[in-house]
């Protein structure tokens, strides 16, 4: 065995960030690295996941995470390999996806980790289309939304690691339209000319409201809302009766100051018997083996594509996050730190 790095760069929350998170909330320090104890993995980080949700662990809020501690790595998924093992069951060169992400090294608990396989995917995939990301889309679409043959679906944030999955999970069982929101012009494009989306729209180019109306002429039956504010307004407004929402996200309120207005027309819940429900992934566990094995039967067929934002290098690990809350990636955002 190679002998193991004296230090281990990672970020560290260091103030409670107000608004959007700035630079001097955050600290990229070095600790020492140490052989794992009994029971537990040494594992040297190739890959760390940056997600929506980690806006919420930086406030010191309760909530279904609990919050960032001060002065303390911050965590989040990551796959990586194996250098040194205290634990049975797990050897040295071992592939493992874990919870101890935004740092090189890694000393995690066996029974928090689980090994992965290379040879089925990219290692970055299981945290994307195979991991969180991809079990939330199909949880979300299938179960909490109760989708259905013949439905159409509308997806915001629909460029996203999670929404462009829904989008296709939709079509390939049997959506009668799937209808897209992102951020730009090029999304909009990639989402019905790769993701075969039946219309996309850029929601910076006009109302939502007026564009969702245009691009679903009889109305919608599916939303999956990672967005919340404006387009679940809009949502409320195109919804067919029995309509049903998953609420998944609402990334347009996370950096706000101020409470953001809610949907003037929530009334229209109660004419049209609408469904809006909440949703965790940890919920769904008992889908894995299922999602696994249709997920994975799509991929190896080529009938679910996806797209990954790689940005290189931990130290540009904050960046990625703030690139992500903005919208700067197409698909999964992940940062390597394969050298």
């Amino acid at each position: 065995m190679s002998a193991l790095p004296a230090s281990s760069r990672e970020w560290h929350l260091v103030a409670r960030p107000h608004g959007w998170p700035k630079p001097e909330d955050v600290a990229l320090r070095e600790v020492p690295v140490a052989e794992p104890g009994e029971g537990r993995i040494l594992v040297r980080n190739l890959h760390f996941s940056v997600d929506p949700y980690m806006r919420g662990r930086m406030n010191d809020v309760k909530s279904y995470a609990p919050p960032y501690q001060l002065d303390r790595p911050m965590e989040g998924g990551a796959v990586g390999e194996v250098v040194a093992s205290g634990a049975e069951g797990f050897a040295v060169g071992d592939h493992v996806l874990h919870g101890l992400g935004w740092r090189e090294y890694a000393e995690v608990p066996a029974q928090q980790a689980a090994r992965v396989d290379p040879s089925v995917a990219p290692l970055s995939a299981y945290l994307g289309v195979l991991g969180m990301p991809g079990m939330t889309a199909y949880a979300g679409l299938f179960e909490v939304a109760s989708f259905k043959e013949g439905d159409a679906v509308f997806v915001s944030g629909a460029a996203g690691a999670v929404g462009s999955l829904v989008g296709q999970m939709a079509k390939l069982k049997g959506a009668s339209r799937v209808i897209g929101s992102a951020g730009s012009d090029e999304k909009v494009k990639l989402l019905v000319e790769e993701y075969g989306f039946d219309a996309a729209f850029n929601y910076k180019n006009g109302p939502v409201a007026e564009q969702l109306a245009a691009a679903a002429p009889d109305g919608i039956d599916v939303y999956f809302d990672n967005v919340g504010g404006e387009h679940l307004e809009a949502a409320l407004s195109s919804f067919n009766l029995h309509g049903r929402a998953t609420i998944c996200g609402m990334i347009a309120q996370y950096n706000a100051t101020e409470p953001t207005p809610a949907p003037r027309n929530l009334a229209m819940v109660i004419g049209k018997r609408l469904r809006l429900q909440g949703m965790l992934v940890s919920d769904h566990a008992a889908l894995q083996p299922q999602f696994v094995q249709e997920v994975g039967g799509w991929l190896r067929s080529g009938e679910l594509k996806y797209n990954e934002t790689v940005v290189e290098g931990i130290e540009h690990g904050f960046d990625a996050f703030l690139g992500m809350l903005r919208g700067e990636n197409t698909g999964k955002m992940v940062v390597s730190l394969s050298r």
